[in-house]
């Protein structure tokens, strides 16, 4: 992924990712280029990490690019 992924850019990152395990086993996606994120983004990218829990499928979110990404998850691991 690269930019901004807001409340804006919703749409097109909805696209892209709708019923995705229903085509794959894994995603990774690289977060390395995503400069800012709202937390319509996290919310997103939180329910995208969901959908492969329920579905017993493979994400992996790799890259430093989002540091509010991680803070989500940081925080809800240690909750």
């Amino acid at each position: 992924m690269k930019g901004i992924l807001d409340k804006r850019s919703l749409s097109i990152f909805q696209n892209e990712f709708n019923n995705i395990f229903e085509r794959v086993n894994a995603l990774t996606i690289s977060i390395e280029e995503v400069e800012w994120m709202d937390r319509y983004g996290v919310k997103a990218m939180t329910g995208l990490h969901d959908e492969a829990l329920l579905k017993n499928k493979k994400l992996s979110i790799i890259g430093l690019g989002c540091k509010e990404l991680y803070e989500h998850f940081k925080y809800k691991t240690t909750a």
